[in-house]
């Protein structure tokens, strides 16, 4: 494009004529040798001011000094050299100078170089022509462009020229938008646009398009912009340099990914969701279909290699995404075991543990795709071009493997590619290794703890109950809560729940030597407020004997929790105590809800205050409810609120009870679960006088007789004649005993329920203990022949005294041997 030569004030024709162009002679050590006229005018130094000088001295800071010792070293080896670089003034100011050195050589062969300098600052937008500016700007390895107020090229440089793709032609004279439509010209424009009203100049904006020299690949490019001024201060046009600094942006955008891929990746702790999770994440931002397989025993939670023999390669799809809805190029659906071609990338990624590229996926190149026909028909159907295959490996150990596919992404994958998916590979498979982990720690706890919780409850005849245990989300891990029904003698049966602190093994550990503890001593018949007391015993030696060696037991068993209650369907009376744990939820048969104001023991392991026990009526169609606090109290809810939604729930005593049980759950655990949660509900149902009978007996010897009768009696009364002769010596061996050894007054009562159970009580607290008599001894045999014909038998303490008790079998009804 030419331009108008319009003359200056002195008759020249502007700065980029010769005669106004600087020059000087340097020689081969820096010194200035020569002068002239026009580089006295552009930096206004004379000639005797730097002859004999070095050139340094003429620039404007240590950068530009630096930039000159590369153009010194650059013209050893090539005969010319042009550029930007800024010169000091006489009065101090920078001066914007284009450079143009070229070698020069004397008679005697002696180097100098010739340096033409011109001003910038004072080129008006029509001598911006291509001369000039050509000869010093041309083979800068930044782009370079100046264009005019109105924001149209005026020149550009041959590296610029090589960015956008459009020869220079086509360009100068012309707008961004005109001219370059694959870059978001608008902001550039405004930014040029700032820097001719501010004259600030911008440095190091960067900005991302495709060009026509690389349509199908993205570039980042990094350009500052500058004004450039005539003498007056006014704006003649502005001055952009560019760089390509795509590969400075892609590893920031590697980084960027993977730190995000941190954030979005893994949080779950579940094998499956964490491998869909890779997926997703990978897809559109590095391929257009991923699949993410796994070993079956990885999904199971074991460990690699632990299954059988010839199972190393049994792999499943865990998770698959793509750019498709529902990911119709998948011939494995979510689930799915995997079956490859021993040939085929895939099946070497698992078997060596290495990545596999394929650029180009050409069936004539990788025999393996014949071998695989639905694989094959999938891959010309949906034109995957291009793929990688990850493995997903930790400490040497392969996991699985991660496939990553190109369709409609036009670009193959690159090694650099590959060097990103191998590094998110890597760091989803130590999510996953660790969701592995979780898996099996979570399922041996869960597996545990369910072993510890009573597989069938039953309290007999005289109670109907049902449970519900929930073990809490998969990031909290199982806990220590836990509940159980135990048949005590005299028909009883004692109701318990309980929680300890924390989740996991150790929390599910402790819960198992907690019940068992409980089931030990309710065997003993201890009142509630005895028991918890000999509960609060253990747990402070188990907290003292683990306190040093295992500290994440001891805090389990320290601040445990548990309710435990004692009902006689005789009296209809309940008897409970309970140590820092929630009181127990009664529904009356009329329906009103209340939760008794029990004594508030301390919780277990404390031993700082006694427990209490309170009682409580419980008529015909009563209901009680025992739970855990997970059950009423949760994270956006306080415990005052659950207990009110329990008692809502409760209030529909009308329902069976499982059916309850469900309603109780559904109602209050709305959310998230944050803590494990046990419910225990239980119906007691009296027993009437018909099933009872009573007598008391003067302790006179003569009157076993009288009793063995009366027994008989009320056995024939209830059927249950097959009874008779075992009851006889039953009864007679324990009124006989509490004659001779007890304190009047003596009673015999016996119970038919599930079992038919025979009671002596006398006022006394003697033990009675079940001798070995030898064969010459006449006596002592009493309990030994009781304890073979019944199903068991013991001793119980009440206030008023003692009570030796003894159960049998209902006929028809399978029991244990004799012995206790």
């Amino acid at each position: 494009m030419k331009f108008p030569r319009e003359a200056g004030p002195d008759g020249t024709h502007g700065p980029f004529e010769a005669a106004n162009v600087a020059a000087a002679v340097i020689d081969a050590k820096g010194t200035v040798i020569g002068w002239t006229g026009a580089a006295e005018r552009l930096l206004g130094y004379g000639a005797a001011e730097v002859l004999d000088r070095s050139a340094t001295a003429l620039l404007a800071s240590p950068e530009d000094a630096s930039q000159a010792a590369g153009v010194a070293e650059e013209c050893e080896t090539r005969e010319s050299w042009g550029g930007l670089v800024g010169a000091r003034h006489r009065d101090g100011h920078r001066v914007e100078v284009g450079l143009r050195v070229t070698a020069m050589s004397d008679t005697d062969d002696r180097k100098a170089w010739l340096v033409s300098a011109i001003d910038l600052s004072k080129a008006p937008t029509w001598a911006v022509s291509g001369e000039v500016l050509e000869g010093f700007l041309t083979r800068s390895p930044l782009g370079m462009a100046v264009l005019s107020p109105d924001l149209r090229y005026v020149w550009m440089n041959d590296t610029l020229e090589r960015y956008g793709g459009v020869p220079r032609d086509q360009r100068l004279g012309r707008r961004m938008s005109e001219s370059l439509p694959g870059l978001n010209t608008d902001a550039l424009e405004a930014q040029m646009r700032r820097v001719l009203e501010t004259g600030k100049p911008v440095v190091d904006f960067e900005y991302r398009g495709w060009t026509w020299a690389d349509p199908h690949q993205e570039h980042a490019y990094s350009t500052s912009f500058f004004r450039l001024d005539d003498p007056e201060g006014n704006p003649l046009g502005v001055c952009y340099m560019g760089m390509d600094v795509t590969d400075r942006w892609r590893a920031r955008e590697r980084l960027a990914l993977l730190s995000e891929a941190s954030a979005r990746i893994g949080g779950t702790l579940n094998v499956m969701e964490t491998a869909q999770e890779l997926a997703d994440f990978s897809v559109p931002r590095l391929a257009d279909f991923v699949a993410v397989d796994l070993l079956e025993t990885v999904l199971h939670g074991d460990e690699p290699g632990s299954g059988p023999a010839g199972s190393e390669y049994l792999v499943r799809r865990a998770g698959q995404q793509s750019i498709h809805v529902g990911c119709p190029e998948s011939v494995i659906a979510t689930g799915d075991s995997i079956g490859a071609p021993r040939a085929s990338p895939y099946f070497e990624t698992m078997a060596n543990g290495t990545a596999v590229l394929e650029p180009f996926l050409d069936p004539v190149t990788a025999p393996w795709i014949a071998e695989d026909p639905p694989r094959a028909r999938s891959i010309a159907k949906f034109g995957m071009h291009s793929a990688m295959w990850v493995p997903l490996s930790v400490r040497g150990t392969v996991l699985g493997v991660a496939s990553f596919i190109r369709m409609e992404h036009p670009q193959p994958f690159e090694e650099d590619d590959l060097v990103l998916a191998e590094e998110l590979v890597s760091r989803a498979a130590v999510w996953v290794e660790n969701a592995r982990r979780y898996t099996r720690e979570h399922a041996s706890a869960l597996a545990l703890q369910r072993s510890l919780l009573p597989q069938g409850l039953s309290g007999g005849t005289a109670m109907e109950v049902a449970s519900r245990y929930l073990p809490t989300d998969a990031r909290e891990g199982v806990g220590g809560d836990w509940f159980d029904v135990i048949q005590l003698s005299g028909a009883r049966v004692a109701l318990v729940v309980g929680d300890v602190v924390g989740h996991g093994l150790n929390a599910a550990a402790t819960m198992g030597r907690l019940r068992t503890a409980v089931q030990t001593l309710a065997d003993m018949d201890l009142p509630p407020d005895e028991l918890l007391a000999h509960l609060d015993d253990l747990v402070i030696r188990l907290t003292e004997e683990n306190g040093g060696d295992d500290e994440p037991i001891a805090t389990a068993v320290l601040g445990a929790t548990c309710l435990y209650a004692v009902y006689d369907p005789v009296t209809q009376l309940c008897t409970m105590a309970r140590a820092g744990h929630p009181p127990p939820a009664v529904v009356s048969p009329g329906g009103k809800v209340t939760f008794p104001d029990l004594p508030s023991g301390p919780p277990l392991g404390l031993g700082s205050l006694p427990f209490e026990s309170a009682e409580i009526s419980l008529p015909e169609g009563s209901l009680i409810a025992l739970y855990t606090d997970g059950l009423i109290e949760s994270s956006d809810q306080d415990i005052d609120v659950g207990l009110s939604r329990l008692s809502d729930v409760l209030a529909q005593s009308g329902l069976p009870l499982e059916d309850l049980c469900s309603a109780v759950v559904n109602n209050l655990l709305t959310g998230p679960q944050t803590d494990d949660v046990a419910l225990l509900l239980a119906r007691p149902h009296a027993l009437g006088a018909d099933r009872v009978a009573s007598w008391d007996l003067p302790t006179d010897p003569a009157i076993v007789a009288s009793a063995r009768e009366l027994a008989v009696r009320q056995l024939i009364g209830w059927g249950l004649d097959d009874l008779a002769m075992t009851t006889e010596l039953v009864v007679s061996e324990l009124v006989t005993n509490a004659i001779r050894h007890g304190t009047a007054p003596v009673r015999l009562r016996m119970i038919r329920h599930d079992k038919l159970i025979c009671e002596v009580s006398d006022a006394s607290n003697t033990s009675p203990r079940m001798g070995h008599a030898r064969t010459t001894d006449e006596g002592g045999r009493g309990l030994f022949l009781v304890a073979q014909l019944t199903r068991r038998w013991g001793t119980r303490y009440t206030q008023a005294g003692k009570i030796i008790w003894a159960e049998q079998d209902l006929p028809g009804r399978k029991g244990h041997g004799g012995g206790s």
